[in-house]
């Protein structure tokens, strides 16, 4: 999986990676769902060891146009963890409270604690995102956030804050044929808003904006995974993957029992 990995300074032109592409697993599609099963029970010890550990933090970015599956992500990949030591991180438009501090400030309040692993759906990254594209701030103030986000995740990285940052890459036709499906399925009504139309029709103007952040702000204490998610198990694989891959580097250990807890006797 490390074939979808940004090398930090490297310029990205999403032209070049596939939304399509499922190379990174050579089996079928039946082999890899599998695969993906044995990938979510890792991934559920693992989390379980690192809450109680108590030691490391794990930050999940996600970040997407829209439709490209970060609910279905957080739903499928983490369907066996531990809520006691997960929180899911929802960015949408900001408060009135918000807009009074600066654009990180509701971010990092919501940053991971020890044992913690935090998922932010979106994130800052609205920030050189939506604001650029529909022009909410000047350039000269959203081009040097690339910076200030870079120094931030640095800071988290410092204090011990390993970062995973995704970004789920699906073409225009497969977001049409998933928008259909909202307005068709009646399961799927609800998901449906007008305004992603509006916002379909800026699909340049966000391709865009995607390859400058991303060119911008991969770096080696938090890089970047451009994720091929036309095909939803392949999306699902490549996160947990990486996600799983990257726990097991930490070395973690569950810690040791208190000197003489062996000479208890539970009566």
């Amino acid at each position: 999986m490390k074939q979808y990995i940004v090398k930090p300074g490297k310029k990205v032109a999403l032209s070049d990676w596939d939304p399509n592409d499922i190379s990174g697993f050579p089996g079928a599609k039946e082999d890899a769902i599998e695969q993906l099963k044995k990938m979510t029970k890792k991934l559920e010890s693992l989390q379980n060891l690192l809450y109680a550990e108590h030691k490391h933090k794990l930050l999940i970015v996600l970040q997407a146009m829209d439709t490209a599956g970060k609910d279905g992500t957080i739903r499928h990949v983490f369907e066996g963890v531990n809520p006691q030591g997960v929180r899911v991180v929802s960015y949408k438009m900001p408060t009135a409270e918000e807009l009074d501090h600066d654009y990180l400030w509701r971010v990092h309040k919501n940053v991971p604690g020890k044992g913690e692993m935090v998922i932010f759906n979106r994130s800052h990254y609205e920030d050189v995102l939506i604001v650029r594209v529909h022009q909410l701030v000047p350039e000269e103030v959203w081009r040097k956030r690339y910076q200030q986000i870079n120094n931030f995740e640095r800071m988290l990285s410092e204090e011990g804050t390993t970062i995973l940052k995704f970004y789920l890459n699906i073409d225009e036709l497969a977001q049409k044929e998933r928008l259909e499906a909202r307005l068709e399925d009646p399961s799927k009504n609800w998901k449906f808003n007008v305004d992603d139309l509006k916002e379909r029709k800026l699909w340049p103007d966000y391709m865009k904006a995607y390859e400058d952040a991303l060119s911008e702000t991969g770096t080696k204490w938090a890089p970047w995974t451009i994720v091929p998610s036309n095909h939803k198990w392949f999306r699902n694989l490549v996160i947990s993957t990486r996600i799983v891959e990257t726990l097991e580097s930490l070395a973690m250990e569950y810690p040791k029992a208190e000197a003489g807890d062996e000479k208890l006797k539970i009566v």
